[in-house]
């Protein structure tokens, strides 16, 4: 009798056990088909300025390779959200979208620098959303009219240090954002106050060559990656690049700031980020995605295109980056007066 209900026990405990191991078997597929399935919708890239500057650029050759390669199946759009260089979008972003991952985002120095300046600052930083890949690198540029009257940028910060209020300077950012940075940095760095350079900013660096072309601004700071297509044009002189050597091809004749007896650099750096709530897996599948993408022959072709230089750091390295960065950006503004 004993002997009999121990079978009995055996066999009800087994079946117990099995049943388990099924349950188990199932929400674990589950769970890997779910993630399997990312993306299954069409995803939004956003560039939080107007058309024609750094960002809008980013979004949309991203968006048109991810997709001419077929590394990403699903259909991508690029929208545009300008606004306080980018403080607008981002306040909307992480308050709306922090919970869906199909809405993706290109962003640059400014994420930083708003996050850590006194003036129009943003509350919210890369900390608030997920940092997922750098891309790119670019650098910053000082360029004028084809028919200003300086041709070297010694002469145009003579006229800054003369009468401050009879030079404007232009940027596609807000101030304290990165196009003014750009735009103020070889003034500090020869002794000016940057507090008393005039700087006009607009929603993107369209719209700040615009200003310029239309006798707005005396000069402009931008990344240089946007003005190609003016230098060809005959439109623009570039008096000097930040980045630590000279360009090669269209920029070649482009003095960096060092060689004009300046010490100062800044790296433009371009990423891709999405909304704080991302899982494992999806920020796995763009680690993936955007690794691949690096390496295709046709991002190659597209960054040749844009005068970008290729960088790719994905979402691990790319997170401990900008916490370095975070570092530099931090000591810049507090050196210009700028940090809150």
């Amino acid at each position: 009798m004993v002997l009999k209900t121990n079978n009995w026990k055996t066999i009800v405990a087994a079946a117990f056990v099995a049943v388990s191991l099924t349950a188990c078997g199932t929400a674990s597929n589950t769970g890997g088909s779910d993630a399997a399935k990312y993306p299954e919708k069409p995803i939004v890239i956003t560039a939080p300025s107007g058309a024609g500057g750094g960002w809008d650029k980013t979004a949309r050759s991203l968006s048109k390779v991810l997709g001419e390669t077929k590394l990403v199946d699903q259909t991508m759009t690029v929208e545009n959200k300008p606004g306080g260089g980018g403080t607008v979008f981002l306040a909307e972003y992480v308050a709306k979208d922090k919970d869906d991952p199909y809405k993706l985002f290109v962003s640059s120095p400014p994420i930083l620098i708003n996050n850590l300046k006194k003036e129009g600052n943003s509350p919210y930083g890369y900390k608030d959303v997920t940092p997922l890949a750098q891309i790119t690198k670019d650098y910053g540029a000082i360029a004028v009219a084809a028919d200003s009257k300086y041709n070297d940028i010694q002469a145009l910060i003579d006229d800054i240090k003369a009468d401050a209020s009879k030079v404007t300077l232009a940027g596609g950012s807000a101030p304290g954002s990165m196009d003014h940075l750009i735009s103020v940095l070889p003034a500090f760095k020869l002794g000016v106050d940057p507090k008393t350079v005039k700087y006009l900013s607009y929603d993107g660096g369209g719209e700040a060559i615009a200003a310029l072309l239309g006798k707005n601004a005396d000069a402009i700071g931008t990344d240089i990656s946007s003005l190609g297509s003016y230098l060809k044009a005959g439109k623009i002189k570039i008096l000097a690049v930040t980045s630590n050597e000279r360009l090669g091809g269209d920029f070649k004749d482009v003095p960096t700031l060092k060689e004009l007896g300046i010490d100062a650099e800044f790296t433009i750096w371009r990423g891709v980020l999405g909304p704080k709530g991302m899982t494992a897996d999806q920020i796995a599948y763009w680690d993936k995605t955007l690794k691949a993408l690096s390496e295709n022959e046709a991002w190659n072709t597209e960054l040749k295109a844009n005068d970008w230089a290729s960088e790719y750091k994905n979402s691990t390295d790319f997170a401990a980056f900008l916490a370095e960065q975070e570092v530099v950006v931090q000591e810049l503004l507090t050196a210009l007066g700028m940090q809150k």
